[in-house]
């Protein structure tokens, strides 16, 4: 099905990423429109394409995780190892607006695609970049994932998990995402860039980059030398208004009732008016010496009656909560569905009448129906052929293995 011109409709982009940041930055291009080529290794495709069968991710017969992040995209198998894929390479360069890749910087400039290589090729190309640790220093060549770079190396992991529990495994792909957001900015801004300038730019981000933006707040604390508080403890909390509480029906809710205009609201809200006259409690330098006690009052009070009681008290109350939801409940989450954060998809092949869609929104414009994900090499010829190769050169090619895929 034909899609109607959107935003980046004509926008050229090659994604010689693979996992998942740099390859999601070009599937928010893909979403309004832009023609994105995946290039992938012949024999063996990008290694995202099995991630969905290692665990600990959710079991299924369907490739979620490659539809997720590749859909709307076509699929080149490229050997850029090959000496005979640096014309395929410097066809695609030229035809290029954007190029993403991750590749560290030692392989990049192995394989001639270091932007000082290829942006005489085209002047006006945005040469984005993704890596975990930077492109300076020691570490540059480093291999990052999201849950070393992002979470580790940042100290997000050490404040995401309770005193005396080790540090713990978050949902794959955190990081990769929030970074493929700021790497899409900044191919964005490079475009913009271009548009003022009419040349082209490097523009990158990475994983450490991310998270140190993420845990900005409290790492700007560290550089102003603020005494931090210890792990979080949910029975002995900095802030008991501030804390998860466990229901009668074994679900957890999260309260955030900690500026002191809350207090006299929450209190009424469950039930407890008493506590505005009890001298432990009285203001939020009261309640912080006493948070462990407060905990004893509340653990028992949220413990006696189950989540759909307390959603429908603390809403009604107005106080601030947030429930944490499981699978079942998040895919279909009305306010999620409502405002299209799980978008339609039309294609039944994909496996889901739904997928979790881009976080940008623009006003007015319908993002892409999400496509099917690409198989490997699926569009190998009709790329090669857009890039002037004759079916005679593809079949060269093909034969000395620098292209695979749906050739015929």
């Amino acid at each position: 099905m034909a899609q109607e011109p959107n935003i980046f409709s004509g926008l050229k982009v090659v994604d010689l990423a693979s996992y998942i940041a740099g390859p999601a930055a070009t599937t928010i291009l893909s979403d309004f429109g832009a023609d994105v080529i995946k290039v992938e290794p012949p024999d063996t495709g990008d290694p995202y394409r099995r991630f969905y069968d290692t665990p600990p991710n959710p079991v299924s017969e369907h490739n979620y995780a490659w539809q997720l992040t590749n859909r709307n995209k076509r699929s080149l198998a490229l050997d850029l190892k090959s000496p005979d894929a640096k014309d395929v390479l410097a066809r695609l360069v030229k035809w290029a607006d954007v190029l993403v890749t991750n590749f560290p910087p030692s392989v990049r400039a192995k394989l001639g695609l270091t932007y000082e290589a290829i942006a005489p090729l085209n002047p006006r190309l945005v040469y984005a970049d993704i890596s975990g640790y930077g492109l300076k220093g020691p570490e540059a060549d480093k291999p990052g994932f999201d849950i070393t770079a992002y979470w580790a190396r940042t100290g997000l992991m050490q404040v995401t998990h309770d005193e005396g529990s080790p540090p713990t495994l978050p949902v794959p792909g955190i990081g990769d995402h929030a970074t493929a957001s700021t790497l899409y900015s900044a191919i964005v801004t490079g475009l913009y860039r271009r548009e003022r300038t009419g040349v082209g730019s490097h523009v990158s981000t990475s994983l450490i980059a991310e998270g140190a933006w993420a845990a900005a707040t409290w790492i700007e604390g560290a550089l102003h030398g603020a005494k931090f508080y210890g792990q979080h403890n949910r029975k002995r909390p900095p802030n008991a208004l501030l804390n998860p509480y466990r229901t009668v029906d074994d679900r957890w809710l999260l309260l955030v009732a900690a500026q002191q205009k809350d207090w006299p609201v929450f209190v009424k809200a469950v039930g407890l008016p008493e506590l505005l006259n009890d001298p432990r409690f009285v203001d939020g330098h009261a309640r912080a010496r006493n948070s462990a006690a407060l905990v004893d009052v509340l653990d028992p009070v949220f413990g006696a009656e189950p989540l759909a009681y307390w959603k429908k008290v603390l809403d009604a109350g107005r106080v601030i909560y947030g429930v944490v939801q499981v699978a079942d409940e998040i895919v279909n989450d009305p306010q999620m569905l409502e405002n299209e954060i799980l978008a339609p998809v039309s294609d039944p092949s994909i496996g889901a009448t739904h997928t979790v869609n881009s976080p940008v929104q623009v006003a007015g414009v319908r993002k892409v129906t999400p496509t099917r994900a690409p198989r490997l090499g699926e569009h190998s010829a009709g790329v090669l052929g857009e890039l002037g190769y004759d079916a005679a050169q593809v079949a060269q090619l093909a034969a000395a293995g620098v292209v695979r895929g749906e050739l015929a």
